[in-house]
């Protein structure tokens, strides 16, 4: 089959998460044209050298810089709402010229059409809502059900038993009849004999839009710019080329490190710290790692609010 993917643009996470899919398309010998942009184009096109990318932008998200992103998420629907709109009916325009068997999109919402098997991937089926804005829940709940309705089916990378790891987000309300679990997915699930690398006492990985990322990275190097523990901070930025290593007393920054090496130095750490993002809760559990993390949240990011609170 020709099957196009389309991971969405919101830190590196639903880029990571489909690099296993992928590559079990391609081992399966489809042929797989990826579509994305930003950050998540360079994680993936580093990850495969020979597939052909297509760049079309996501979202048009901001994030705020303070505790609260509901101002921002206010701001931002519109921008939001254009983007569905204009990636509906970029992929109708894509289909009408070319030909795809299939659609997987992560979290995308646009990216289906009635012409061909579409894919939705998503471990957030309930959205959850800050506190002053909980009564939405339910309806809030009930519009992304009509969303996911529109594609052929909804895959959720979790395990189905105990809650598995998304907790509420994808187990407290009954599955739409399209959906069904996948298993967790993580570009660390198929490497074997990794050597832990214990160079490093604290290994941080900083990922997620701006401006968080850049006051996450300001607040992991005040915190430890004076501490003995000789620390490594991953800067999440894939799309730089010269991997050149900075050192800040006995903190050392490298923007980007391959799957083995970054799985090498979680393993040796005696302690990691990253945002609570839902990949990289993933991750962490395929390296049996999550224990010894340190799970901080986006401020005001209510998803990863939850997911620190169960897993911490």
């Amino acid at each position: 089959m020709k099957i196009l993917v389309c991971p969405l643009n919101w830190g590196l996470g639903h880029a990571t998460r489909c690099v296993p899919i992928i590559r079990k398309l391609v081992t399966e010998g489809h042929e797989v044209v990826i579509v994305a942009d930003g950050y998540p184009l360079a994680f993936l096109q580093q990850q495969f050298l020979s597939l052909r990318f297509i760049e079309y932008p996501s979202y048009e998200v901001y994030y705020a810089a303070g505790k609260s992103q509901v101002g921002a998420m206010i701001f931002n629907f519109p921008n939001i709402l254009k983007g569905i709109i204009q990636e509906h009916i970029w992929l109708r325009n894509l289909l009408s010229k070319e030909h795809f068997d299939q659609v997987i999109s992560d979290n995308r919402f646009g990216m289906w059409n009635k012409r061909v098997h579409s894919i939705y991937m998503t471990h957030q089926l309930m959205i959850k809502m800050p506190v002053n804005l909980k009564f939405m829940e339910p309806l809030v709940h009930r519009i992304h059900k009509a969303i996911i309705s529109r594609y052929t089916e909804c895959w959720i990378p979790d395990r189905a038993e105990s809650g598995g790891l998304s907790g509420d987000l994808a187990h407290k309300y009954p599955l739409p009849r399209n959906a069904r679990f996948i298993g967790t997915s993580t570009r660390f699930k198929e490497l074997k004999d990794i050597q832990a690398n214990d160079e490093y006492d604290v290994v941080a990985v900083i990922s997620g839009p701006e401006p968080q990322r850049t006051i996450f990275e300001d607040y992991l190097l005040t915190r430890f710019r004076n501490r003995p523990e000789k620390t490594l901070i991953v800067r999440g930025q894939p799309q730089i080329e010269n991997y050149h290593r900075r050192y800040i007393g006995n903190i050392t920054l490298v923007p980007h490190l391959s799957d083995t090496e970054l799985a090498a130095v979680l393993l040796g750490a005696k302690k990691i710290v990253c945002r609570s993002g839902y990949s990289s809760i993933m991750d962490l559990d395929a390296l049996n790692c999550l224990q010894k993390a340190e799970l901080i949240p986006t401020p005001g990011q209510t998803e990863q609010e939850y997911l620190s609170l169960i897993h911490n």
